[in-house]
């Protein structure tokens, strides 16, 4: 079990709210889903959830890949809340293949006391394929959060995994820019029977130490991620395909590198708006499906 009381990073935010304490009944959200191949294309064959976490049924709309089983997480509160501990359990089984993402941003509510944490972990057996896309996080003022995702899988599957990151409400009131007091990530992957292949982690506390630093986030407010965990000639057809990118006018910037131990790839894109760099991920993302399972993406429903 992860303990993520133990991350230094939350050393200040460990009192207790004044009305529910952290993790009471209704501020633990557990998820479970579990994907299998039956008969030419995917089934969500096995569903826990517990509020506030639920998901939708499996729906099967992507004409490109239409054995896609696609699964939309919701939340049934207003967002991340002080003292919520959400954990979200995903696994594939041999030759399944599912999306998951979410109904909308993920809004992480202002906070006086404690903190929000979320513990996913994805398992994906032999030549599966799981594209874990969420719609971008939205720290509101003082919020603090921390999340822990762990990866494993063989070398025959492929994870697609992308995360947008706002600096808050920037058009709230006077604008909640880089406002809050914490947003840590870390993503760990490894095989089956190991060994560990790589940890990224990267912790943002603009009131501790600023963004606007050289090797931080500079001039920039967005920071997109894409993590592809695939074969290796699959991640080298993907690197040879994706220069580094800079736009002075939007501006936006973005560049691929390579994970250690044959991994995969990481691609990060830095934006002031929200949609550049959404779309330079997305853009990754239609790449990263074609090389790996020879299928295009659909156009973005105009919903989303």
């Amino acid at each position: 079990m992860i303990e993520l009381d133990d991350a230094p990073e939350l050393a200040p935010y460990h009192d207790e709210p004044a009305q529910l304490p952290s993790a009471a009944p209704g501020k633990v959200g557990l998820l479970r889903l579990a994907f299998e191949h039956r008969a030419g294309r995917t089934v969500l064959a096995d569903l826990y959830r517990q509020a506030p976490l639920l998901a939708q049924r499996a729906l099967y709309w992507d004409p490109e890949m239409p054995e896609l089983a696609c699964v939309y997480v919701i939340s049934t509160s207003g967002g991340i809340l002080q003292g919520d501990r959400y954990r979200i359990d995903v696994s594939l089984g041999a030759g399944a293949r599912a999306l998951v993402t979410t109904q909308a941003a993920t809004k992480i509510q202002a906070m006086d006391a404690n903190y929000a944490s979320q513990i996913q972990r994805l398992d994906l057996a032999e030549n599966a394929y799981l594209e874990c896309l969420p719609e971008p996080v939205v720290p509101y003022r003082h919020s603090r959060f921390i999340t822990h995702t762990t990866v494993t899988l063989p070398e025959s599957a492929t994870l697609l995994y992308a995360e947008t990151l706002l600096p808050g409400r920037t058009h709230h009131g006077g604008g909640e820019v880089f406002q809050y007091d914490l947003f840590s990530s870390t993503l760990r992957a490894g095989r089956p029977h190991g060994p560990d292949l790589f940890v990224d982690k990267f912790v943002v506390a603009p009131g501790r130490w600023p963004t606007d630093r050289l090797g931080v986030l500079g001039d920039f407010q967005v920071l997109g991620s894409a993590v592809l965990l695939t074969a290796p000639g699959c991640a080298r057809r993907v690197f040879d395909r994706t220069p580094p990118s800079w736009d002075g006018d939007v501006p936006l910037a973005a560049g691929v590198s390579r994970l250690p131990n044959d991994a995969g790839l990481m691609y990060r894109v830095l934006g002031m708006e929200t949609e550049p760099v959404r779309a330079k991920v997305r853009e990754f993302c239609a790449l990263a499906r074609r090389e790996a399972v020879g299928r295009g993406v659909p156009p973005v429903p105009a919903w989303r």
